[in-house]
């Protein structure tokens, strides 16, 4: 069996334990079913999540044109507390910003192998912590734009880290006793004294289950070191597809990618 496609980042179902669908150019196919199964990823082209085209990819899927210039690659979207949507001011494309910027967000602490702190929009809950890999996820926050939480991320990332480890996120190595409204607690006197009243406590834990057991060792590869790769397909976490041998692809970070996935039976 054999599909060809531009990747996107896989689309995941909250379940127990979580489904995963390989997206290749819209097409979606259900990687759990893969489990066992020998994968067989060739690397044979580039398609802009943006402009379609067949130029190399530079970040988050865009070719480098398209990622200085789409408000859809803009530095709001690493860097929230950059946003000015809310005051009518735009970046790259106000109508753009607006609807990215303009709804509820909110802060949460997630631990991806160690506690972190993030911001997503509602509605990408809980998608985003899916996608990060998190076991446990806490909203602290809830915000009225993209800005709000931004803010409140600044100054929290000053006493807890922001950025998701991929090894220890991969290494699975969460503690039984961690406990995020205790965390939660302990950083609230860190919250800006503008922006206290976001604060939001006794929010629902969450407990994210992955169709995933942990390797005797972890390593990662690309496609473009190894533009061919063969293995066998043993557990997803995150956007990270889990090979034989504890070998791992970020499919997140092969968006634009075009390429030939065979399947063997």
């Amino acid at each position: 069996m054999q599909f060809q496609g531009q990747i996107l980042k896989m689309t995941s179902f909250n379940d127990e334990p979580i489904q995963y669908y390989l997206n290749l150019s819209g097409d979606l196919i259900h990687m759990n079913e893969l489990f066992g199964k020998e994968l067989t990823i060739k690397h044979i082209g580039f398609q802009c999540v943006n402009c379609q085209q067949n130029k190399p990819i530079y970040r988050m899927g865009f070719c480098k044109n398209c990622f200085f210039e789409s408000p859809y690659a803009s530095d709001t979207i690493i860097r929230p507390e950059l946003s000015t949507a809310h005051l009518g001011i735009a970046e790259r494309d106000l109508e753009v910003e607006k609807g990215i910027q303009l709804q509820p967000h909110t802060v949460y602490l997630a631990y991806t192998g160690e506690v972190k702190v993030g911001v997503t929009r509602n509605t990408q809950i809980p998608t985003r912590w899916i996608d990060q890999g998190a076991t446990f996820a806490l909203p602290i926050a809830r915000t009225e734009n993209r800005y709000e939480a931004g803010m409140i991320e600044v100054a929290l990332k000053q006493h807890v880290p922001d950025k998701t480890s991929w090894k220890k996120m991969l290494q699975d190595d969460f503690e039984d006793d961690i406990d995020l409204a205790d965390f939660q607690r302990k950083i609230k006197e860190y919250f800006p004294e503008d922006f206290q009243k976001f604060y939001s406590e006794g929010e629902d834990l969450w407990k994210l289950d992955y169709p995933y057991e942990k390797p005797d060792k972890v390593t990662s590869f690309t496609l473009d070191k190894r533009p061919e790769f063969t293995g066998k397909l043993t557990g997803i976490k995150g956007q990270y597809l889990g090979f034989d041998g504890g070998e791992f692809i970020n499919i997140r970070g092969h968006e634009g990618y075009v390429i030939e996935l065979g399947i063997k039976n």
